[in-house]
């Protein structure tokens, strides 16, 4: 059960901006998808999609979006103009987008989001970041209800950062960039043993206790289906981490 958000989620989430069309979207739910990551950008093929799965079954189904700018009433007119587009009456988490590059916390944003949320139009207030100790101060006291961050075996450096300081009755934290922007997916100079697949970067990430979900960006159903065949296998073993991390520590160099 995700904090504030009030829901289970499944522990692959479904970004719908790297190609997946509606009917992967239906094909994802089927299977027990429920976490949904909305950019706006590259998605037109899934809008139809998950506008079905919101309509089918919508206090299952988490909507998670977001946006930038360091103006609150930007916030405000990105959240009701999802909501229209979505044909729904609250969106279930809404980020400010990589914080401190495209999105900043001001005052009057932090205000404006935690109105929404007075309001019902959003249940969580949320905030994509790569800075990890500025992340850390966050995942500790903040009035964020959950982080998105980097978390992967080739940076795994929110081991350190940011779980400890987690305060989990509270907040949570999803993770994205698990095949650190498909390097984890290819041959590196120096590595002469087996090269993980995508499921294998999304169990790495889901293994540690404190990623309840991990973000996932199929281009089709295909992989779509190998994400998930591979993440029902569970969390890794020793052995499967350890391999994972040595491969990791060549990648990042």
């Amino acid at each position: 059960m995700l904090p504030v958000v009030g829901k289970p989620a499944h522990p692959l989430g479904l970004a719908c901006n790297y190609g997946i069309d509606s009917r992967g979207v239906r094909e994802a739910c089927d299977a027990g998808l429920n976490y949904i990551f909305w950019t706006g950008m590259r998605t037109k093929k899934a809008l139809a999609g998950v506008r079905e799965a919101l309509a089918t079954d919508r206090e299952r189904m988490i909507l998670c979006a977001g946006t930038g700018g360091p103006f609150g009433f930007h916030y405000r007119s990105a959240v009701e103009s999802l909501l229209r587009k979505m044909k729904t009456d609250y969106i279930d988490i809404f980020q400010m987008f990589w914080l401190g590059v495209t999105a900043w916390d001001t005052r009057g944003v932090i205000d404006e989001l935690v109105a929404l949320r007075n309001e019902g139009k959003i249940r969580a207030i949320g905030v994509t970041i790569h800075n990890r100790t500025r992340a850390g101060r966050l995942a500790a006291n903040s009035e964020l209800d959950m982080l998105q961050i980097r978390y992967n075996a080739a940076h795994p450096g929110a081991e350190q950062d940011i779980f400890p300081h987690l305060a989990r009755e509270r907040r949570f934290l999803c993770c994205y960039t698990a095949t650190s922007w498909r390097k984890l997916l290819k041959p590196h100079k120096g590595w002469d043993g087996k090269i993980p697949n995508a499921a294998d970067c999304y169990r790495f990430s889901l293994t540690h206790p404190s990623i309840p979900v991990c973000l996932s960006g199929p281009a089709s159903s295909e992989q779509l289906r190998e994400n998930l065949e591979g993440v029902a296998k569970g969390p890794m073993n020793h052995e499967e981490i350890s391999w994972m991390r040595s491969f990791g520590k060549v990648v990042h160099g």
